[in-house]
């Protein structure tokens, strides 16, 4: 438990050298907010920019602040979904090129203990990260629009992290068979991509999916009654997350000679 905990630490302080600390928050809070303060003033961006005839009218439908949370998750579905992987497809690789993995293994230190600590590491960052920009925009959310009941926020919340916490495994896992972060960046993005794809193409056979949580999500933002398939989905995503921890523990027992 001490070297998990030196381990972890040092996952943290290394995250704060190299800005992952600052520049994830900040440009999750950008996404965040930018949803609430674009939906509010599309009649005058719309009239601005859009090149209409003299005299036209623009009309359109004020979204309740449930619709703009739930636009605010699409948004982390595509662009969010990238950023979580390029934050966390080099914590082992990196460290692969530059030997310090090595230096690392020559002490009393386990695979588990290893991986452990950068996958509960980047969790850490990759959650707190989200939760910040949901909160802001949330905040801005409640002042543009209707109000939005902060439990129904709570539980929608937990359930995208499951989302985000599937993309760190994944992430993780590949971090352990390639060293370069291309190979990393590309095959979890694909991964995440066929998933999401086939989850739309396939929905009868694809209730199971990590890529419905964000339609759960929604669905409890709207303070709908709960979808069908809700518990499974939950529990297939968590059983993903544990396949991949222990894919990515095996492989790099089998890549690193320590």
């Amino acid at each position: 438990m001490r070297n998990f905990y030196v381990l972890w630490k040092k996952e943290m302080i290394e995250s704060g050298k190299n800005g992952k600390w600052i520049w994830l928050p900040i440009v999750f809070m950008i996404i965040g907010i930018t949803q609430p303060i674009t939906s509010y003033y599309m009649p005058v961006i719309i009239e601005q920019a859009g090149n209409l005839p003299e005299g036209a009218i623009i009309k359109l439908p004020t979204p309740t602040g449930a619709e703009v949370l739930a636009s605010t998750l699409s948004q982390y579905g595509t662009i969010g979904t990238l950023l979580f992987v390029l934050a966390t497809m080099g914590v082992i690789s990196n460290e692969k090129s530059n030997g310090a993995v090595t230096l690392v293994m020559v002490r009393p230190v386990s695979a588990l203990q290893y991986v452990s600590s950068k996958w509960f590491g980047q969790l850490i960052i990759a959650i707190l990260s989200l939760f910040a920009s949901y909160l802001l925009t949330w905040y801005y959310t409640n002042l543009l629009f209707t109000s939005v009941d902060w439990l129904l926020v709570l539980q929608s919340f937990l359930i995208y992290g499951l989302w985000v916490a599937l993309i760190v495994s994944f992430t993780i896992w590949m971090g352990t068979i390639f060293k370069g972060n291309g190979a990393i960046a590309g095959i979890s993005i694909s991964f995440l991509g066929v998933l999401a794809l086939l989850t739309n193409l396939l929905p009868k056979f694809m209730t199971w999916s990590p890529a419905n949580l964000s339609e759960h999500a929604t669905t409890l933002l709207m303070d709908q009654p709960s979808q069908d398939h809700l518990f499974v989905t939950i529990l297939s995503t968590i059983f993903l997350c544990i396949i991949f921890f222990v894919l990515a523990v095996g492989s790099f027992k089998r890549t690193e000679q320590y």
